[in-house]
């Protein structure tokens, strides 16, 4: 009889587990569902392995910190790392075979297309979109910045100071437009990027679109005047700016900090710096259809919108990668990479991580379809 009982006991503790198995089972179906998004596939497929690097734009920093956590958590025989050497470096190593993917802050130029046909064993490289991202003017001026306030400029404002044409703080341009502060006689010092830069390009832009007539240079990645002073990667500006009385610099948002921030002129309102507010200017802005090459996904921001709450000093950061490599794992890992990125999971990790806006619904059919061309068989 006691054997009985042990038999019926076993059986009943065998049952109790084959049932946990199977809730468990569908915890983790259920589970696997609910985090997926319809562009991210990483997690569905063979996980991706070996050593990977890309370089590029020191603003995305923040942002590829995250995604590499991200997508080691289902890739974890994957080793990925970044050089924030700046866009036009990294565009330039990746040029070489170098590097798996570049980051930058501006589109490739024609001759870069061109160029690419020497590392891509298929076609050319082309650009995705990644995220959307304001430019800040950030100023640090005692009593101002310092007390949490933000100073109301116009284009032709900012251009003309980072012109050199507007030299003190008190200046009436600034000043008539800033009626409930005090502005002291304090010079003002330009700090700018020193490097060849995307956020450069993407920043004087905003000058040649809106107010051309104060801003007469040629529209390029180098700092083109010799107004101020210069200095390396986003990082280098911020610390700069920092560092004195009177400074004001331009930078991506997400390493704005405790820095003081310009409120921009779009109609009759000054705009206030957000990430909200820099998607605004894209929703009301068009792809660029005059670019050279296939696969590519380019924005021509529309630097005069006059939608309401938009902050129109903003870039658009892509993610440039061939469409196939000569070595096959680079490939795999591009495709796999780009679709973690531009996925909602990735999308909502940059936005924690650097405060950058999402790319918008409307783009994503376009952006999936342009990382289904990379060839992995």
């Amino acid at each position: 009889m006691q054997k009985n009982i042990l038999v019926r006991s076993i059986a009943a503790l065998s049952g109790i587990v084959m049932l946990a198995s199977v809730a468990a089972c569908g915890d983790n179906t259920a589970t696997t569902t609910d985090n997926s998004s319809s562009s991210d596939s990483t997690s569905k497929s063979t996980p991706i392995s070996g050593n990977f690097s890309g370089a590029g734009a020191s603003s995305q920093q923040a942002a590829v910190e995250a995604w590499i956590a991200g997508f080691q958590g289902t890739n974890p025989e994957a080793k990925i790392a970044y050089n924030p050497s700046g866009s036009g470096a990294g565009v330039q190593t990746f040029l070489t075979g170098a590097t798996a993917w570049a980051g930058s802050d501006k589109a490739l130029a024609d001759d870069e297309v061109e160029q690419s046909k020497s590392v891509c064993t298929e076609g050319t490289a082309f650009d995705v979109p990644v995220y959307i991202s304001p430019i800040a003017v950030v100023f640090n001026l005692k009593g101002v910045s310092d007390a949490g306030k933000h100073i109301n400029m116009d284009a032709a404002t900012i251009a003309k100071i980072f012109d050199g044409k507007i030299t003190k703080w008190n200046d009436p341009a600034i000043a008539d437009q800033n009626k409930d502060l005090k502005l002291p006689d304090t010079a003002i010092t330009v700090v700018h990027r020193s490097d060849k830069s995307g956020t450069t390009q993407n920043f004087v832009s905003y000058f040649k679109d809106v107010t051309p007539d104060n801003w007469t240079y040629d529209l390029s990645e180098n700092w083109p005047n010799e107004v101020g002073q210069g200095a390396k990667g986003t990082s280098g500006v911020i610390s700069t700016v920092k560092q004195a009385d009177g400074t004001i610099g331009y930078a991506d948002f997400s390493q704005v900090g405790d820095l003081g921030t310009v409120a921009v002129k779009v109609g009759d309102k000054y705009n206030e710096i957000s990430a909200e507010a820099g998607s605004k200017v894209i929703g009301d802005s068009k792809q660029d259809d005059t670019v050279k090459g296939d696969n590519r996904i380019v924005i021509k921001i529309n630097h005069a919108t006059e939608a309401e709450g938009a902050y129109p000093i903003v870039l658009v950061s892509y993610d440039i990668v061939c469409p196939a490599y000569k070595d096959t794992k680079q490939t795999e890992f591009a495709k796999a990479w780009l679709t973690y990125v531009t996925s909602d999971e990735g999308q909502k990790a940059a936005q924690d991580a650097a405060g950058t806006a999402p790319l918008p619904s409307s783009l994503k059919s376009e952006i999936t379809k342009s990382i289904e061309a990379i060839k992995t068989k």
